[in-house]
């Protein structure tokens, strides 16, 4: 394989095809290497912002042509280093393939092009009595969130990413253009290719069309707060909750460390200690009977004091607090970044974990709140540091390396939402073994010569 060409001469053959929707700007450039990670700043060397299908087409046949890797880019929020340009090359951002193309009311399902947040989504679905629930916290891109098969907060009721994106629109490292299923709610048809792509994190092409599946704005909503006096009693209600088929939309733990952190952010006043925040969704007989029964299994573990919030104002606050719990994590150390990494484990285990990895901590010397999607398992952990101290951040990998060993050992994953990235490549050999290979071979058929967005979740693959 060649090398790359001059990137000066492959922007002005991009401004051929974009006009100045092509840039080697060192702000624009510099903005497209950071992301919500604590991982270096890694900037591609041009960054372009088609429109069209047709454009992205035209973009990676020149890319191929010249040898130059492919990024494609969201919102910017990933936790992994997942759009960052490790080999530099072409950065796609989809900011201006933002739209809606078609919504199907009747079918429940819309298409929309990638670039589209979801909360840009669910404002342009106000009026069909229809929403798109995948929370991840941070207004995240539709394509980024198919790429790293997020999930989030209400995943526990209405499934992750994968269960969610019906069929993607994509263009192949050669400039191809494949569907990889049509609108049909179920299908037998060949390989599942819908769900090769659906958390490929751009390694195998780029997605330009997305088919989502839609859920009934419920009737009622309800939300609640309960504290207790450990972890193990909070994750212990959240399984009876679960294995009692009470259909609760979001169950979410924040131990004493994160509450103190959001208290001091939102102005909160809640207990300092290890919380559940419950959401309820139905009609108004159903909610009003889900909060019962999970108020009095809570009750039976010891919780205290159920605070409700029914009003709109108040479930948005409450919301709000939840999931801004990266800054409100972050001013509990000022000037501190944080490392953010997740596991996910099978829920008999959650609490066993979720202790070990608190102690953990906490004998090591970290602030390190915890927060967790405790209705399946998922918890993450945002270690902080100071960034101009390498021992912290050597010891934080390390803490980092002890929770997702423990993880593992438990038959759980080393990420339950952020994906791999460039930052969670080491693990996946011990997570899935052999696996790896038929990744591997996969990548190799679809993408050769190694250009799409390289250094992320298989090592070695791009000479």
């Amino acid at each position: 394989m060649g090398s790359p060409v001059n990137s000066a001469a492959l922007a002005e053959r991009l401004t051929g095809v974009i006009g100045p929707r092509a840039t080697i700007a060192r702000g624009v450039l510099d903005q497209h290497g950071q992301s919500e990670s604590y991982y270096r700043a890694l900037p591609p060397d041009i960054v372009v912002f088609p429109e069209t299908t047709a454009e992205v087409v035209e973009i990676v046949k020149l890319c191929a042509g010249a040898n130059m890797p492919i990024v494609p880019f969201g919102a910017g929020t990933s936790l992994e280093g997942n759009a960052s340009a490790v080999a530099g090359g072409v950065c796609i951002d989809f900011a201006r393939m933002n739209k809606v193309l078609t919504v199907h009311d009747s079918d429940m399902n819309v298409v929309v092009q990638p670039g589209i947040t979801r909360k840009q989504l669910n404002a342009e679905l106000r009026g069909t009595g229809l929403f798109f629930p995948i929370d991840p916290g941070a207004d995240a891109s539709i394509g980024g969130m198919t790429s790293t098969r997020a999930s989030g907060t209400m995943a526990v009721r209405y499934g992750t990413m994968k269960d969610n994106v019906m069929a993607l629109e994509v263009v192949l490292a050669d400039g191809r253009v494949i569907r990889t299923a049509r609108r049909a709610r179920k299908s037998a048809a060949g390989y599942d290719v819908t769900r090769l792509f659906v958390g490929a994190e751009g390694t195998l092409g780029v997605i330009t069309e997305v088919t989502l599946k839609l859920h009934p704005l419920p009737q009622a909503i309800s939300a609640a707060v309960c504290s207790f006096d450990t972890l193990h009693n909070a994750v212990d209600t959240a399984i009876s909750i679960i294995q009692a088929a009470i259909p609760v939309a979001r169950v979410e733990l924040l131990d004493e460390v994160m509450m103190r952190g959001i208290n001091a952010y939102a102005k909160l006043g809640y207990r300092e200690a290890p919380t559940l925040f419950f959401e309820f969704h139905g009609s108004e007989s159903a909610v009003a009977e889900q909060a019962e029964l999970a108020q009095a299994i809570a009750a039976e573990h010891g919780g205290r004091g159920f605070e409700w919030a029914k009003a709109p104002e108040d479930r948005s606050r409450l919301w709000h607090a939840r999931d801004n719990t990266l800054y409100a994590g972050l001013g509990l150390r000022p000037g501190a970044r944080a490392v953010i990494t997740d596991v996910c484990v099978p829920i008999s285990r959650l609490a066993e974990c979720l202790t070990e990895t608190r102690r953990d901590a906490d004998e090591h010397g970290f602030t390190a709140p915890i927060v967790g999607h405790v209705g399946d398992g998922n918890f993450h952990m945002l270690i902080l540091v100071d960034p101009a101290r390498p021992e912290e951040i050597d010891g934080a990998k390390a803490l980092q390396a002890r929770m997702v060993a423990r993880a593992i050992a438990m038959d759980g994953t080393c990420t339950g939402e952020h994906g791999i990235g460039m930052g969670k490549i080491d693990y996946l050999t011990d997570e899935l073994g052999e696996a790896v290979d038929v990744m591997r071979s996969i990548k190799t058929a679809l993408d050769p010569n190694g250009l799409m967005n390289p250094g992320k979740i298989l090592a070695g693959v791009r000479p």
